[in-house]
Order: C-alpha cells, then sequence, then structure tokens
C-alpha cells in the first residue's frame, strides 16, 4: 500500500481517533503503526478480533483496564541486579494487577476464541501484587508493615525524636537561657535538632554550630545536652534507609525472577487495549465484519464515510464488479460525488487494516494489492494549467504502478483543461483499466463519459441525486442512471427568463439536448417505479402481518381444541374407571346376597342397586356432554349486547364492543369493564341464585365497586402500602383474580417496596413486572389466590 493515497483517502484521520480509545501508550504505538495488509489471513484474524471486542462491549461492556504501565525495561534491569526504586515497583504491581483482572474478565466468555487465547497467556503473580502493596505506600513513602525490623527501626526513631524535643522545650522554656535565644522554637539543620542563639551570646551557650542566619545576627546551635541524643538519632535513621533498600532489593529480585513472564504480560494487555479500541470504535461507528469475497466485487450496503456526523452522514450503497468493473458517477456540484469516492476507498483501506466498516450486515468486499486515488476538493482548487499538470503527474504515476488486483478512484477525472481534449483522455485512461478489469470509479462532468458508459460493456453510470424543487442535493447515490447538469432547470427555478434558457439550448448541440432529455426521462421512470416499488412493499408486509396473524390464530385455536380434547379424554377415562371400581363393588353385593340365608331383603338390595347403576350412568352422560361442549371452538359471531360466559372467570358478562382486526370483545363484568380475547368466552350459562345474606350483599357490593388497577404514582413508600393493601382486599372480595399496581419507575424504591411487601401478603399467589404494553417497569402485575 502507498502511503501517499492513504493519507489521501484520510486513514489517518481513522486512527486519531481509534488512538483516542487507547489506554496504554503500547497500543498507541500500535495505532501509529497500524497499515491495511494485502493478505486474506492477517485480514481474517484482525477482523475477527474486532468482532469479538465489539460483541464484549455490546453484551457486558468493555475489559475494565487500570494502569498499563510498559515495565519491559524495569523487569530487564530487576533481571540484571539493578535495584529498583518505590515508582517503578509500583508500575509494576499496578499493571500486573490489572492484567490479572483483565484474564479473570475475560474468563467469562465462552464465545471469543481469538481474545481468550491472548488471555490464557496472561500469567498471574498475585504474591508479587501483594507484596508490593503491602510494603510500599506511594512513590516516596515505604510502609510500617514492609519488615518487622522496619517496624521496630521506626518506633525507635520517633521515640529519640520525642526525647530530644522534651529536652529542647526545657531548655527553650528556661529563664537561664531566655535572653541567650533569639526565639523560643526548635528547628533543624542538617538533619540535627538546633536552636536559635544570639551571636553576641555565643560563649554562653554550650554546643556545635550548624548554621548562621543571613544577618549574621542567629547562630543555630545544637546544644551538648542533645548531642549524643542527636547521634543516636543518625544511627537509627541510617538503619532505616538501609532496611528500605534491603525491603527494595528483595521486591526487585521478586520481580527479576519472573522477569520474561512480566514482560509478556505487558505485551498481552497492549495487544488487548489495541483490540479493545478496534471494538470500541466499531460500536461508536455501528459497524460490521462485512463478508470477504475473491470475485473482485464490492457491495457496501448504506455505507457512510467514518469521518462525518452521525446526523449529517447520507448512507449509499454503493456496488463494483461483477457485471462492470468501472464506475461512472455524475451530478452536481457538492452532490456527494467526491465523498462517495473517499468512502468506497476509506473503507476498503479500514477493512485491510482489520477495522470494521460503518455499512448494514450482508455487505461483502474483496481484497486489494493497492488502492490508489486522485482526489483534489475543486471547490479550493483553481482550475488552471498547474492544477491539471498535477493531476496528470498523479495519474501518470498510477498508471505506472497499478496492478491486477487494485482499487483505483478519480476525482473530476480529465478537468481542468480543455474539455474536449480532457473527455478524449479521461475516456482513453478508462479504458485502458477496463481492459485489465481493473476495478476504477471516476467521477466527472463530461457529458462524453456519460455516452460512454451507456455504449461500452463493463461499464456504468451513476449519479447523486439532486431535487429540484429545493436545489439542494440529497447525496443518495443512484447507480445505472447517469446524473444532469440541472443547469437549465437551476437556472429558470431562480429566475432566469425563458428567452435566455432557449437561446442557450440553440448554442448546445442537438444530441446533447436529447441526451439531457432522454435522462430526465428515465429519471421520471426511476421515480415512479420506485414509488411504485414502495406501495408494492408496504402492501406485501400488510400481506406477510395478516396472513401470520391468521396461522398464529390458527395454531392457538388448535393447541386449544388438542388441550380440550386432551382433558376430556383424561375424565372420560376417570369416570369409566370409578364406574368400574362400582361395579366390582356391585359384582361383590350380588355374591354376597347369593350366599345370604337372608333372602327377605334381596329385593330391596337389588332395587338399590340399580339405583346406583342408573345414577352413575346419568353422571357418566352429563359429564360427556359438558366435555363436547367445553371441546367445541369458541363464539364467532359475538354482537354488542349479547350475554356471554367468560371462561376465566366462570361469570356471564355483557358486550360492549367488539374488535375483529384484534379476535378481542370489550366486556362489562358487573361493575368491571376489560378486553378478553373471543377464544376466551362461550354461550351464556344459568348461575343458580343464591340466597341473600349480609356477607353476600357485602362482596356484592365489593365485586361492583371493584378496579383492575391502582395508581400509587407520588405517594410514599408508608401510605402507598396501605393503600394497596385496601386495594388487594377489595379485590379479593371482588372476585377479580388479576390486579395490576402502577408505581412508576423513578428510583425503583416505591416498586421495591411494594415488591416486597406483595411477598408477605397471604391474598397473592404470585406477581410480576408489567410487559410490553401493559406497562413495563412501570407497573406490578399480581395474581391473587
Amino acid at each position: 500500500m502507498y502511503e501517499k493515497y492513504i493519507k489521501t483517502l484520510e486513514f489517518d484521520k481513522i486512527k486519531s481517533i481509534l488512538h483516542s480509545y487507547a489506554v496504554s501508550d503500547g497500543a498507541k504505538k500500535m495505532i501509529d503503526s497500524l497499515m491495511p495488509s494485502a493478505k486474506k489471513e492477517i485480514i481474517s484474524l484482525y477482523q475477527k478480533q474486532t468482532s469479538e471486542a465489539q460483541s464484549i462491549i455490546l453484551t457486558r461492556g468493555s475489559i475494565p483496564f487500570g494502569a498499563i504501565y510498559d515495565i519491559r525495561l524495569l523487569s530487564r534491569k530487576a533481571q540484571i541486579g539493578s535495584v529498583l526504586d518505590a515508582k517503578s515497583l509500583l508500575k509494576i504491581g499496578d499493571t500486573l494487577r490489572t492484567a490479572r483482572i483483565s484474564k479473570a474478565y475475560v474468563e467469562q466468555f465462552n464465545d471469543i476464541p481469538v481474545i481468550r487465547s491472548l488471555s490464557d497467556e496472561i500469567n498471574i503473580f498475585k504474591h508479587i501484587e501483594d507484596e508490593i502493596e503491602r510494603s510500599i505506600l506511594s512513590e516516596t513513602e515505604i510502609s510500617d508493615d514492609a519488615s518487622a525490623d522496619l517496624r521496630r527501626i521506626r518506633r525507635q526513631i520517633n521515640s529519640e525524636k520525642q526525647n530530644i524535643k522534651n529536652k529542647l522545650n526545657e531548655i527553650v522554656s528556661s529563664s537561664k537561657y531566655s535572653k541567650i535565644l533569639q526565639d523560643s522554637v526548635v528547628t533543624m539543620r542538617n538533619e540535627r535538632f538546633v536552636v536559635p542563639v544570639k551571636s553576641e551570646n555565643r560563649a554562653d551557650f554550650p554546643g556545635i554550630v550548624h548554621d548562621t542566619s543571613s544577618s549574621g545576627a542567629t547562630m543555630f546551635i545544637e546544644p551538648m545536652a542533645i548531642v549524643n541524643m542527636n547521634n543516636r538519632l543518625s544511627t537509627l535513621k541510617q538503619e532505616e534507609h538501609k532496611e528500605i533498600e534491603r525491603i527494595l532489593a528483595y521486591l526487585t529480585s521478586l520481580v527479576g525472577e519472573y522477569c520474561e513472564d512480566i514482560s509478556h504480560n505487558c505485551d498481552i494487555l497492549e495487544q488487548l487495549d489495541f483490540i479493545m479500541a478496534k471494538g470500541k470504535l466499531s460500536v461508536e461507528m455501528n459497524a460490521i465484519e462485512p463478508k470477504i469475497n475473491d470475485r473482485k466485487y464490492i457491495k457496501l450496503i448504506n455505507a457512510r464515510h467514518p469521518l462525518i456526523e452521525k446526523d449529517k452522514v447520507v448512507s449509499s450503497t454503493i456496488i463494483l464488479g461483477g457485471e462492470y468493473s468501472t464506475l461512472i458517477i455524475t451530478g452536481p456540484n457538492t452532490g456527494g460525488k467526491t465523498v462517495t469516492l473517499k468512502t468506497l476507498g476509506l473503507c476498503s483501506l479500514m477493512f485491510q487494516a482489520g477495522l470494521h466498516i460503518p455499512c448494514d450486515l450482508e455487505s461483502t468486499i474483496c481484497i486489494f494489492d493497492n488502492v490508489f486515488a486522485d482526489i483534489g476538493d475543486e471547490q479550493s482548487i483553481q482550475q488552471s494549467l498547474s492544477t491539471f499538470s498535477a493531476h496528470m503527474t498523479n495519474i501518470v504515476y498510477i498508471m505506472d504502478n497499478v496492478g491486477n488486483n487494485s482499487l483505483v478512484l478519480f476525482d473530476e477525472l480529465g478537468a481542468g483543461t480543455d474539455p474536449i481534449e480532457g473527455a478524449g483522455l479521461a475516456v482513453s485512461i478508462l479504458e485502458t483499466l477496463k481492459s485489465k478489469n481493473i476495478l476504477t470509479v471516476a467521477t466527472t462532468h463530461y457529458s462524453e463519459l456519460k455516452n460512454y458508459a451507456l455504449t461500452q460493456e463493463n461499464v456504468t453510470n451513476a449519479s447523486v441525486e439532486f431535487d429540484i424543487n429545493t436545489l439542494s442535493p440529497t447525496y443518495k447515490l443512484l447507480i445505472g442512471v447517469p446524473g444532469k447538469s440541472n443547469a437549465f432547470e437551476i437556472s429558470k427555478k431562480l429566475g432566469l427568463s425563458e428567452e435566455i434558457i432557449n437561446s442557450a439550448k440553440e448554442h448546445i448541440k442537438t444530441d446533447s439536448i436529447q441526451m439531457e432529455d432522454v435522462i430526465s426521462k428515465l429519471e421520471k421512470i426511476r421515480t415512479d417505479y420506485e414509488k411504485k416499488q414502495e406501495e408494492l412493499q408496504k402492501e406485501l408486509e400488510d400481506v406477510k402481518y395478516i396472513r401470520l396473524k391468521l396461522e398464529n390464530k390458527e395454531q392457538r385455536q388448535k393447541e386449544q381444541n388438542k388441550k380440550l380434547i386432551e382433558d376430556a379424554k383424561e375424565k372420560a377415562r376417570k369416570l369409566i374407571e370409578d364406574a368400574k371400581s362400582e361395579a366390582d363393588i356391585i359384582s361383590k353385593n350380588l355374591n354376597k346376597i347369593k350366599n345370604s340365608s337372608d333372602y327377605k331383603n334381596i329385593d330391596r338390595q337389588m332395587n338399590e342397586l340399580k339405583t346406583n347403576i342408573n345414577k352413575y350412568k346419568e353422571k357418566y352422560a352429563k359429564s360427556k356432554e359438558e366435555l363436547i361442549a367445553k371441546s367445541s371452538k369458541p363464539l364467532e359471531n359475538i354482537n354488542v349486547g349479547d350475554i356471554v360466559y367468560v371462561n376465566s372467570f366462570a361469570k356471564n358478562a355483557k358486550v360492549l364492543s367488539v374488535d375483529d382486526a384484534k379476535d378481542e370483545v370489550l366486556i362489562e363484568l358487573g361493575a368491571i369493564k376489560m378486553t378478553v380475547k373471543k377464544e376466551n368466552l362461550s354461550t351464556q350459562e344459568k348461575i343458580k341464585e343464591k340466597k341473600s345474606t349480609k356477607a353476600g350483599k357485602i362482596l356484592t357490593n365489593k365485586t361492583k365497586t371493584a378496579q383492575t388497577s391502582v395508581d400509587l404514582r407520588g405517594m410514599d413508600l408508608e401510605t402507598a402500602i396501605l393503600e394497596v393493601d385496601k386495594y388487594i382486599d377489595n379485590s379479593y372480595l371482588g372476585g377479580l383474580s388479576e390486579v395490576t399496581i402502577i408505581h412508576g419507575v423513578g428510583t425503583l424504591v416505591l416498586k421495591k417496596g411494594i415488591q416486597s411487601y406483595l411477598k408477605k401478603h397471604k391474598h397473592i399467589k404470585s406477581f410480576r413486572d408489567g410487559q410490553y404494553g401493559e406497562g413495563g417497569m412501570g407497573v406490578t402485575v399480581a395474581t391473587l389466590k
């Protein structure tokens, strides 16, 4: 790959974005050196890495990287015997901790073999982590817990310091020295405790002079009374320093023992960091891993330029290869031609660098040995001979180095010179590339190139759509349709007179005008076709929905009938078994009667047995009729005002409205109105009248006033629980089987408190969160016992 063209297509900007997602300096260096590859095995591996990283991020979040330092050099120093300082050891400890946590996190996933294989190579050194953490508090402080000797020495140092301070306090507070001392303070010079003495009183104060003030008026003297104490303190500090050196040397030896493994951990962490950065970029761009093909074919479905903001970018489907190797894109300025070229080129580079590309699933792309691009911003380049020369120099280089497996992108091919000569050169260049079957895309304003694409095989036109009504581009790429200049239409729309426009048309060749007319007609045909296609697609979706709905209804009906038949068979089997048992009893009684010497009661006993048999016959026949009735299909013709039987409530109800489209019926059950499925209804059943009692009247009243839901939003938890308790009691007495409690989402305090209360309530059988259409997380649906 030529770096010049990689830079032209702004691949360096993609790397800059990727850079921001990396944590470690090592991963950032890997990004800096990232280049597209032409080897299928490498591209496939890198794409797999990115896909696995994307999967982790979308399902559970990114690997929780902590600090990742480049500790390879530090570990090598430890190996050869150098003693590492506290700062270096802390970096090693932090990096080892990150390695351990990262490995544990990755081990949760079973569907990321590439990342798992890397993670498995990480070595865990928990004992080194723990020793460093226990021994070192900061870059400048070693913990007292680092060793028993260090703790003892520091206790002695503190004790000696206190003795010195006590002695000095006696001196500075003594009336004997009040006129001799410059000030009643204790300070330090050369790590020795001293007091400030007036210079003229030096002879009156025995001790060792350590410093003199800049004015010479004060001398800082170590009193003779504490010289030995300061000496002991210095000795203890030397012991402390030696013990710290010993501790650091010990920790360094632990690191040096595992130098190679620790360095390898650093390598793996940087690779994982780099892979996760690729995954984060993929998620941010809503990108996908395209399918690789070996057919020199590109199909990027709804491709988006990676560097344009999400809310501004317009997607285009780009197809190249297969039936044609050369694509010529025409259209007005600022219409999106150059963006289309850059989108194709940049997506190809990103793909071959192992990055996902921003397009839809089922996109496919091939691997190129090189991507060439002659692209310039014509809005910022003066069209002059120098510009033409610069473009031609670049094109000459491309033509000299292009290979059969290359992708070539030309922006405004042949522009910057005489239109006739420029068009001729452009056709010749494209023809040369076409003869070698090299995939090529070129943008142009020349009508000659439109004609070339219409008349030549293996070449096709494309255009960027322009809305003549709003005088603005839509940036949508249309393959197979050449673009119009729209100069006359735009001028007319802006108010230019018909006379001038007609005069302009007379100066243009007839075949050019006819060409524009053909393009206009094609554009109208395309627009009408797309409109009809959208209408047909909508109708097709409606038909699919209706068919799916009918199939689901039929399937539910079959399952319901099957269950009813199975229930009927089970009840029939039980009745037969009961009848057999009764018959056995009858047979035994008959045998007893036969053997009995008492014949007086035989007739009476025989009549009783016959009566019992007839009762079982009637019971069996009645049950059979009920089972057959329940096995039948649910009501089909239901009208407003009908009285129906609600199977789930075992009560009659009045029909208020019927929705045939949804197979639902709005019914009135006492004072309650609810919507039920038709399949839950059957013919009206007679309800036996019961004697009215006081308890019955209360139950009737509760039924009439029962509500299917209660709204607790805005209440505190205590008030809400009281309201729920009252509501459940009323619902239970009202005969409701299921109730809805509306508590909202908010901070979830109200929801958790209510559900905790429901677990203990004697009338609640079970409860669940609301489903889609019921209120979701904002409601709790409870089933009563």
